[in-house]
């Protein structure tokens, strides 16, 4: 049995390099309060990095908001307290907050995110289920007779698209390594992506999916993303080709895809996420053989909390000393 921490197991995966900001878009240092309960294990990691925990009050600077909804008692609590000029999210994605995130008028409020702190337990749960569609193992594990019938592929040499190209994109990417698959990443921009055979961006989409034997939405939900995989794209895709989400689940048009995979338009798909969340009884997709979904747990409280609570760690000591800020989102673009 193994003895490893989960800090010991898994590690943040960053996108770009930690910079300092510059001093005129720090924060004004000062007592930090934890919402809407503080918790051991968070309170510990700002008192380890030498901050300051306190009551809401005038006095606080700095916010850790551990709820991963109640955007509406966010929002009161920093029209409340104006002096507050951090706030740290739970999540890796922020779309929950995005309506607080655009509709605050202060420019001296810096936000950051647990982006990239839980990247390696998610790309390995979409590795998985990149597996499990490819072994067609939605259909073996409903199946109650042997078949005879001869199916599956091997990733090995694959053509893999990755949509997004954040901490998730990255570590699938070295996960995939040893199958010798060519792989795109699909992002705004078309900077390289480190171990990617190419990268374009998102407008290429079209071009990209005719030839991608598995494609894995690892982007981030925002209003221009939304249905990002609608009817045109499923109908791009190869009828051997596989969809993997474990984004957000409106990146997928949950319509056109329980039509596809009726049709046989694309041979299958997995998801972490859906629209809507959770998926109800009796929906489609439940029924669908080509389909395998997991609720929403490619990461585990167990895998995330140690991840959270080096990233406040970090960005408290940001805060109060050399403002090296881990996971700072920009309100403008939604991450």
């Amino acid at each position: 049995m193994s003895t490893k921490t989960e800090t010991e197991q898994h590690r943040a995966v960053l996108a770009d390099a930690v910079l300092p900001l510059s001093s005129d878009r720090r924060p004004v240092p000062g007592p930090i309060t934890i919402l809407p309960r503080p918790e051991p294990a968070f309170a510990r990691a700002v008192q380890a990095a030498g901050g300051t925990l306190t009551e809401l009050s005038a006095e606080t600077r700095g916010l850790i908001w551990l709820d991963y909804g109640r955007a509406n008692d966010l929002r009161a609590v920093l029209d409340a307290h104006p002096r507050i000029g951090w706030v740290q999210l739970p999540w890796a994605g922020v779309d929950a907050f995005s309506e607080v995130l655009a509709g605050l008028d202060r420019t001296d409020l810096l936000w950051t995110s647990a982006k990239g702190a839980y990247a390696q337990p998610v790309a390995e749960h979409a590795l998985a289920l990149t597996l499990a569609l490819l072994r067609v193992l939605p259909k073996r594990a409903r199946s109650e007779s042997w078949s005879t019938l001869p199916e599956g592929r091997s990733l090995y040499g694959l053509n893999v698209t990755v949509i997004g190209a954040g901490g998730i994109a990255r570590e699938l990417i070295r996960l995939l390594a040893p199958f010798g698959t060519e792989i795109t990443v699909v992002r705004r921009g078309t900077e390289p992506v480190p171990g990617a055979a190419r990268t374009v961006a998102t407008d290429a989409l079209p071009g990209v999916l005719p030839t991608s034997d598995v494609v894995v939405v690892a982007a981030a939900l925002t209003g221009g993303t939304r249905h990002l995989i609608g009817p045109a794209q499923l109908e791009l895709m190869r009828r051997e080709a596989v969809l993997v989400n474990i984004a957000r689940g409106p990146l997928v048009d949950t319509d056109a895809l329980v039509a596809a995979l009726a049709a046989g338009t694309i041979a299958g798909a997995a998801l972490d996420v859906t629209d809507p969340e959770p998926l109800p009884q009796g929906h489609a997709l439940w029924a669908e053989p080509r389909c395998l979904i997991t609720p929403h747990s490619a990461d585990t409280p167990e895998m995330t909390g140690p991840l959270l609570a080096e990233r406040i760690r970090l960005n408290v000591v940001a805060f109060l000393a050399d403002g090296r800020f881990v996971g700072v989102v920009d309100p403008r673009i939604g991450y």
